[in-house]
C-alpha cells in the first residue's frame, strides 16, 4: 500500500505503509536514536508528534513488551527509511499506528532542521495530497499546547511500596522506566496525577516532576504547585518537569527550531567540566543563563540543562537520566538523589 508526508509547507515525501492503513496529524520531528524504537514511540513525551527515525534501518531486533515506555503508542505516526519485521510491522500494525516505510529520511530530516519542525499528516492509502496539505494547516501549532492532561494518570497509584525513602511523582506524562530506576534505586513510589494538591505531595521525602508532551508556559497550575513545593520537600524535575522547575524560579522557555530528539546530546557539567553524552526528548527548552543555578548546559546550541537551587533543596535535568533508552552518563543522578532523601 502506497503512503506518504505531507508537510505544511508544501513538501510531500512518498513511501509504503508498513503499519496501519489511514491518516495521523501532528509536529514532524526527527530522533536521532540509533535503538530504542519501541520505547520512542511509546514515550508520552511523543505524543501528537509524527515522528522520523535518523537510523536507516527500523525494527531489526524485534519488540518485546518490557521495552515499552507506556500502555499504548503515544507517537501520532512513525517515518522510516527501511521497516524490518516482522516483529515490528506487526506491533504497528496491531496497535493501530501509521507507519510509512521507503520515505527518504535523510532529506527529511534535512529539510527539517532548516525549516523547522511543523505540522504534518501521514496518510496509508490512497488520499488527494492537496485535500491533505489543506487539513495540516487547519490543525493547531505545538506552541501553546498544554498536554499533560490527557496523558496524567487520573487517579495516584503506588509502583513500588517498600524502599529507603519515599518518593511522589508528580505523572506529566512519565516514562516507566522513570519508575523502574526510581524503585532500583531504593525509592518506595507513589505516582499522582498532574494537578495534585501540593501540601499532600509535601508529606513525602522526595518529590520528582516527570517528563512530558507539550509547550510548559501554559502549565500555569503546575508550575504554582511546583513554587508551593520550593523548599519545603526535596525537588527533582526530568525534561518538563526541569522546564516547570525552570518557569517556577523565573527562568524563561522556548520553543527550539527542531528540538533536541536523541541518545547522543552532550552537555557540560560546568562545576566539573565533564561531558555527559545524554539521552533527550523535548522540542522546548530553558533559555541560556549566566545564573549560578544554571549547573549543566547543551554543547549545541547553550540552553539549560541542569539547574541546582540548594537551599530550596531542588534541581532538575533537561536530559534523561534514567536512560530509556540510551548511554548512561546521568545514572548517578536518580540514585544520588535517592541516597540523599535516605540520608537526611
Amino acid at each position: 500500500m502506497n503512503g506518504f508526508l505531507a508537510l505544511e509547507d508544501g513538501t510531500i515525501f512518498r513511501g509504503e505503509s508498513v503499519g496501519a492503513e489511514g491518516f495521523a496529524f501532528g509536529e514532524a520531528v526527527f530522533t536521532t536514536a540509533m535503538t530504542g524504537y519501541q520505547e520512542v514511540v511509546t514515550d508520552p513525551s511523543y505524543a501528537e508528534q509524527i515522528v522520523c527515525f535518523t537510523a536507516p534501518m527500523i525494527g531489526n531486533y524485534g519488540v518485546a513488551a518490557d521495552r515499552c515506555e507506556s500502555g499504548r503508542p503515544h507517537a501520532r505516526a512513525v517515518v522510516m527509511r527501511e521497516a524490518r519485521g516482522p516483529g515490528w510491522t506487526d506491533w504497528l500494525h496491531e496497535h493501530g499506528l501509521v507507519a510509512l516505510s521507503g520515505i527518504d529520511t535523510r532529506s527529511l530530516v534535512v529539510h527539517l532542521r532548516e525549516a523547522g519542525a511543523m505540522r504534518a499528516i501521514a496518510v496509508a492509502g490512497e488520499a488527494s495530497e492537496e485535500e491533505a496539505l489543506a487539513a495540516v494547516r487547519g490543525q493547531p501549532l505545538m506552541e501553546g499546547r498544554a498536554l499533560v492532561a490527557g496523558l496524567s494518570t487520573r487517579t495516584p497509584y503506588v509502583f513500588s511500596d517498600a524502599g529507603v525513602a519515599r518518593i511522589a511523582v508528580l505523572d506529566l506524562g512519565c516514562k516507566q522506566s522513570i519508575l523502574r530506576r526510581l524503585a532500583w534505586a531504593g525509592a518506595a513510589v507513589t505516582v499522582y496525577p498532574h494537578d495534585a494538591d501540593p501540601d499532600e505531595l509535601a508529606g513525602y521525602d522526595g518529590v520528582v516532576l516527570s517528563n512530558g508532551p507539550g509547550d510548559p508556559e501554559p502549565l500555569s497550575k503546575e508550575v504554582e504547585a511546583v513554587h508551593a513545593l520550593l523548599g519545603r520537600v526535596p525537588l527533582l524535575g526530568i525534561c518538563l518537569g526541569h522546564q516547570l522547575l525552570a518557569l517556577a524560579t523565573g527562568h524563561e522557555t522556548f520553543k527550539l527550531r527542531f528540538g533536541h530528539r536523541g541518545a547522543n546530546h552532550p552537555v557540560l557539567e560546568k562545576r566539573t567540566n565533564r561531558v555527559f553524552v545524554t539521552s533527550q526528548n523535548h522540542g522546548f527548552a530553558v533559555a541560556p543563563s549566566a545564573e549560578r543555578e544554571a549547573t549543566h548546559v547543551s554543547l549545541y546550541d547553550g540552553t539549560v540543562e541542569g539547574l541546582d537551587f540548594p537551599a530550596e533543596r531542588a534541581r532538575s535535568a533537561q536530559f534523561h537520566p534514567e536512560a530509556g533508552p540510551g548511554p548512561h552518563d546521568a545514572w548517578p543522578i536518580i540514585s544520588e538523589f535517592v541516597e540523599e532523601l535516605r540520608a537526611a
